[in-house]
């Protein structure tokens, strides 16, 4: 979960294509969206690896668009496929 977010502040597309599961991969990724995101903090709040394939991580990301400050709080769920943790997809918390 880490790297993934310090990929979207980096902007790495590349690295985040190659850590999304193909079936679940959007075809835009909007990395450049404009006003620009500033990224501000991430805090894991808990990982659970479920079996040998499959984990799940809580997190809150912050960040700001435009001045104004928002935050991301989303359950992700991964799958370990080839030795390597795919994001798949995940459920954001409401306020």
């Amino acid at each position: 979960m880490r790297s993934r977010y310090t990929a979207f502040t980096l902007g790495n597309e590349a690295y985040l294509r190659a850590t999304w599961h193909p079936d679940f991969l959007p075809t835009d990724l909007r990395l450049a969206d404009e006003p620009p995101t500033k990224w501000l903090g991430l805090e894991v709040k808990r990982h659970q690896q479920q079996d040998a394939e499959h984990a799940i991580v809580e997190f809150v990301a912050r960040y700001k668009i435009g001045g104004r400050a928002h935050r991301l709080h989303e359950t992700s769920r991964f799958v370990h496929i080839d030795g390597c943790w795919l994001y798949t997809d995940g459920d954001i918390h409401p306020r």
